[in-house]
């Protein structure tokens, strides 16, 4: 038997919102360390890397969420198999901390050093992303959505989110031009799943006037 998704939703948002103070936590502890009498203009530019994995990492965390919120609004029953594959989208998620750690002290490293953090950071990124699809295509399958969502609406969120992994692949690949480049490719990934598209929150005016008119 199907039941109410506002549990799910509930636990999920005490996971992001988790996952999102441990890495603040994360950047309080690796603050720039002011050895053998640094200044601290030259620690704070020497810790870039904790700081820059910090921010693409808390764009990615965050940009997840806002996804998550949005798909979600249009569930409203929930059965076992959803319950399994939204644990999964949280498994990865938990990990991101993890993972943005190993990225921000070996980005200096070595040319394998570098590769095989950034392959780790992209399998917590992509996993999370295959499993937001299978996440919606099973809640369509299993007749989980709300039945009034237009069937065109859901394909075209269906579409929006399969992109997300091969887009992820796309930015991995950048790491064997240049590690930086990878990073800043996750950052711009991040800034065009934040524009508006299928399924997202439109602006509050614009539902207002919706509901004027109707």
């Amino acid at each position: 038997m199907a039941r109410d998704a506002a549990r799910v939703e509930t636990f999920s948002d005490g996971v992001f919102g988790v996952v999102l103070t441990v890495m603040a936590v994360e950047l309080l502890q690796t603050g720039p360390a002011r050895v053998g009498g640094r200044e601290l203009p030259e620690a704070l530019a020497d810790a870039w890397p904790s700081y820059l994995a910090y921010v693409i990492t808390f764009g990615i965390a965050g940009q997840v969420w806002i996804a998550h919120h949005n798909i979600w609004r249009y569930v409203v029953r929930v059965d076992q198999m959803l319950l399994v594959l939204n644990l999964l989208v949280l498994l990865f998620i938990a990990t991101i901390p993890f993972t943005a750690d190993l990225l921000s002290d070996n980005l200096r490293g070595s040319a394998t050093e570098q590769r095989l953090t950034a392959a780790l950071y992209l399998g917590t990124v992509l996993g999370e992303a295959i499993f937001v699809n299978l996440s919606w295509w099973w809640a369509r399958r299993a007749g989980l959505l709300h039945a009034d969502l237009d069937p065109r609406l859901a394909r075209a969120i269906a579409r929006r989110i399969r992109l997300k992994p091969l887009l992820y692949l796309v930015a991995f690949a950048t790491v064997f031009v240049n590690p930086i480049l990878s990073l800043c490719a996750y950052l711009l990934l991040v800034a065009f799943y934040l524009i508006g598209g299928p399924g997202d929150l439109r602006p509050y005016a614009h539902r207002a006037e919706e509901a004027s008119a109707t």
